[in-house]
């Protein structure tokens, strides 16, 4: 039906007021154009909703049930406004995003936290989910964006570069190789290596790197997320590789970790997100906190990652 909101506010001014000179009054019209958008109304709707008389004007039997329906109207288009305007002004809202476990344990907290202080009433979904679920997330449009591993180049996904991490040896302080300096990948291959599943990101990438070497280490055991390894290594189990950020910050009781070289193998994360689509307003920010907090100085896809 073709009606206007102007149209729906004369009429519920006029029927408050019982005056067609003082709601005019009241919206600052003139009579003629207050009763234009009237009759324009009522022609919509087919019937008559007030009756004039000389001396008042009176709703119809149409126009008493119209009328609270039309308040109704009025109110919730005021709300949805307003709720857009709060949108908009990163005030309310929700956003997703897809993050790699690794990263949602021990790189984001700090950003949530810094982005909560700034933006209370937006509320964060957070989807902790492999590289290559992740990814699909994000292409989906089930995630806005997401923390994920650089692993090929996706022609419908932006990369930004955050952070370059390297792969390290995590074992038990009381294991042979928690006294060496630094462990060699070809060393490895006389210990038991717990390692993740061959579809996973980080195992990909770590097969393609030590595809060369001439003594490579065999996966003994094989798990589903780092946070197993790390138990069974600390249950003596054997030894594992895995990206630096997934250690603990502080010192560990029980596990000690020591880099890996012969190759130097590390893997980049960053944020990901689709080409075609634009961030709504609360994820934008996010993405500015994300950038800021990691002192990416400049910015943006041509910024620089941080070395670690």
């Amino acid at each position: 039906m073709n009606y206007e909101i102007q149209q729906i506010q004369a009429f519920l001014k006029v029927a408050e007021l019982e005056s067609f000179q003082a709601a005019a009054e009241a919206l600052n019209l003139s009579q003629p154009a207050l009763s234009r958008r009237i009759q324009k109304l009522e022609a919509v709707l087919g019937t008559p909703l007030l009756a004039r008389t000389t001396r008042k004007v009176s709703l119809t039997t149409v126009g008493r049930d119209f009328f609270p329906q039309a308040k109704r109207l009025l109110d919730e288009f005021d709300h949805a406004l307003f709720n857009i305007r709060a949108l908009a002004e990163n005030r309310i809202g929700q956003i997703t995003l897809a993050c790699i476990p690794t990263a949602a344990f021990y790189f984001l907290p700090a950003v949530i936290r810094e982005y909560n202080a700034r933006y209370p009433n937006i509320r964060i979904r957070l989807l902790d989910l492999s590289a290559n679920d992740g990814l699909g997330a994000v292409l989906s449009g089930e995630a806005e964006f997401g923390i994920n591993m650089l692993s090929g180049h996706h022609p419908d996904i932006r990369f930004t570069p955050l952070v370059v991490e390297p792969f390290v040896l995590v074992c038990r302080h009381d294991h042979p190789l928690a006294a060496q300096a630094q462990v060699t990948w070809s060393e490895l291959s006389e210990h038991k290596l717990i390692g993740v599943g061959r579809m996973s990101g980080n195992r990909m990438l770590l097969d393609h790197e030590l595809s060369s070497l001439t003594q490579r280490p065999t996966w003994f055991y094989e798990v589903q997320h780092l946070s197993t390894s790390l138990g069974m290594v600390e249950a003596g189990l054997g030894v594992a590789a895995v990206p630096r950020l997934s250690m603990p910050d502080d010192e560990h009781p029980l596990l000690v970790q020591r880099p890996l070289v012969e190759p130097l193998v590390k893997r980049t994360l960053g944020m990901v997100r689709r080409r075609d689509s634009a961030l709504s307003p609360a994820a934008e920010r996010f993405v500015e906190t994300l950038l800021r907090h990691w002192d990416r100085g400049e910015g943006g896809e041509n910024g620089g990652p941080i070395h670690l």
